[in-house]
């Protein structure tokens, strides 16, 4: 009996149900996504200079709560299951003091108008830096050049000002042991472009313990004010006003109810902390939205989630690696985390694109062709770090189908790390980061609401609703597709690689490397479609194990045929 024609049809009925199904939520989710509720939670969000624990980042949690109360979600008593929607606020004493900007503003004595003023550069205050006296202080400035020591001697700094091009927590140690009340810094990375965006300053912290006061300055101001100390003595009047207190550190965690499998989740994580807006409260505004239309979907009857869909706002890292950590039985049945970072950018505005930072793979080792790193950086990733899975391509391509219909450019990056999905790779769990790079403006104070996209936010937020509709609702259709759609992925990787790598040898590297680069990739392709085994929410046949053997040859055999070819 010949087979390969109802093979042939049976697979082309599946992945077309697959698709279907798809399709289906992303109907619902393109046509029930409310960009302005995700801007107009951003631009609540981004008033605020927000650190764990200080008014606007409690605020911020708060403002999503109220968000989910009128959704549906109702506060956890006992259990985070013990009703279909539910919500918490986690409050844990924090281990130091938090830390407010109210005021700050430098002015050169003799001048109307102030060299620099919060109001316009909320960056300048590095966190935890102390208030001046009240009604400021008055000192002479003295300009120490790139702050090396030698820039250093023969310096009466006493009672005095320290200024110099160079980070201000170069400056600071050399500073008080001078005898300085002060120190003013500069540094900005060329990526931001601060000889254009002259106003920009990246926030930065300071020891709460330094015993002094600094203060961060943009490149306009730091030559200006470089250009009235090399003409004469200069004196400034220096006010800081902030606040410091003992505080308890906010974490908000909402459910919607898997009916089969509740244990097993997806969990989304957004950062609140950071004063950007873009950075994150893009973020906290995407995720809220998510959160609502997914509560209105589910009571309407359109979305009947079979595994649990949970999302997390809080602290970066240290509140999504605690959600894994704490409760240990919990995180076994975490299939996948997603991070939402950075993810409302008007790239008009700020430049680059929306990225999928893919789980390390083998192109976070051996970076070539088209694949390139962000300005972020590369991680130091090895063999042994690798992570194959199917995640990688199947959320790429729920990216790229949004990206056809909405006209909207989706890139990838190789791992480089630093975002909450981290944790969630740290801990064995699959966690990919939807974000932006490079934005010109990250992590400035130009990083305000003028430079969001609600379109954006609708673009992310659709395609990460859609992905996860589907991996919790999954079932054998959904995986027999997606196995196929990893072996493609995997086929077309395998050939790129390959006429990289018969290049290479022709360039005089040597075969056995070449050689060595397509085995890592076939096996980390090969191991990762043995993990869709278990995306179906319930398995009823051996149709998947069965599909998985056949696409695991098929990737097998073309590696064979490209290391033969290889010389």
């Amino acid at each position: 009996m010949k087979k390969a024609p109802f093979i042939a049809l049976l697979l082309l009925v599946t992945n077309a149900f697959a698709q279907n199904q798809s399709a289906e939520y992303f109907k619902l989710t393109r046509e029930g996504f409310n960009e302005k509720n995700a801007f107009t939670t951003t631009a609540f969000v981004e008033k605020y200079f927000r650190v764990p624990g200080n008014t606007g980042f409690n605020a911020s949690i708060h403002y999503v709560e109220d968000i989910l109360k009128k959704a549906g979600y109702v506060e956890q008593k006992e259990s985070e299951f013990e009703a279909p929607l539910t919500y918490r606020i986690e409050k844990r004493a924090m281990k130091r003091n938090t830390w407010e900007p109210i005021d700050a503003s430098v002015q050169i004595v003799g001048e109307n108008q102030p060299l620099i003023a919060f109001k316009t550069n909320r960056n300048m205050i590095p966190i935890n830096c102390p208030s001046t006296p009240a009604g400021g202080v008055t000192a002479e400035v003295v300009f120490v050049g790139k702050g090396m020591p030698a820039d250093f001697e023969g310096k009466d700094l006493k009672g005095k000002i320290v200024f110099g091009d160079a980070a201000t927590g170069r400056l600071i140690g050399a500073a008080v042991k001078a005898g300085a009340i002060g120190a003013m810094g500069y540094s900005m990375p060329k990526y931001t472009q601060p000889e254009v965006h002259q106003t920009s300053i990246q926030f930065g912290s300071m020891q709460a313990s330094a015993g002094i006061w600094s203060l961060l300055l943009s490149y306009g101001v730091k030559e200006r004010l470089k250009a009235a100390c090399l003409q004469g003595k200069v004196q400034l009047k220096v006010d800081i006003a902030t606040k410091i207190y003992e505080a308890e550190e906010l974490t908000i965690v909402a459910n919607a109810r898997g009916s089969i499998n509740p244990t097993e989740r997806f969990v989304y994580s957004a950062h609140v902390q950071e004063p950007g807006a873009n950075d994150n409260a893009t973020g906290v505004g995407t995720l809220a939205e998510m959160a609502r239309l997914t509560a209105s979907l589910i009571k309407a009857g359109k979305l009947k989630p079979q595994r649990t869909l949970t999302f997390l706002w809080g602290d970066e890292i240290v509140s999504t690696g605690r959600y894994i950590k704490e409760d240990t039985s919990r995180a076994k049945s975490i299939l996948w985390g997603m991070s939402l970072d950075m993810v409302g950018e008007d790239t008009e505005k700020t430049g680059g694109s929306f990225l999928l930072e893919k789980m390390p793979d083998p192109s976070a080792i051996w970076t070539r062709g088209t694949d390139k790193h962000s300005e972020w950086g590369a991680g130091d990733v090895k063999e042994k770090d690798l992570f194959p899975h199917y995640f990688n391509d199947f959320i790429f391509d729920i990216c790229k189908t949004q990206g056809k219909f909405a006209n909207w450019t989706v890139n990838y990056n190789p791992f480089e790390g630093g975002s909450d999905h981290t944790p969630f790779l740290q801990h064995k769990i699959p966690g990919l980061l939807m974000w932006h790079f490079t934005d010109v403006f990250y992590h400035t104070d130009n990083d305000r609401i003028d430079k969001v996209s609600a379109t954006t936010m609708k673009n992310v937020g659709v395609s990460a609703l859609t992905a996860a509709y589907t991996l919790i609702t999954a079932d054998e259709n959904t995986a027999i597709s997606t196995v196929e759609q990893v072996k493609t992925a995997a086929l077309i990787r395998l050939k790129t690689e390959f006429e990289l790598s018969k290049k290479a040898i022709a360039d005089g590297k040597a075969s056995a490397d070449e050689k060595h680069i397509l085995e890592v990739w076939g096996k980390w392709y090969t191991d990762a479609l043995a993990t869709i085994g278990t995306m179906p929410v319930q398995a009823k046949t051996t149709r998947v194990g069965s599909s998985i053997k056949v696409a695991t040859l098929a990737v097998e055999k073309q590696v064979q045929a490209y290391l033969g070819a290889l010389k």
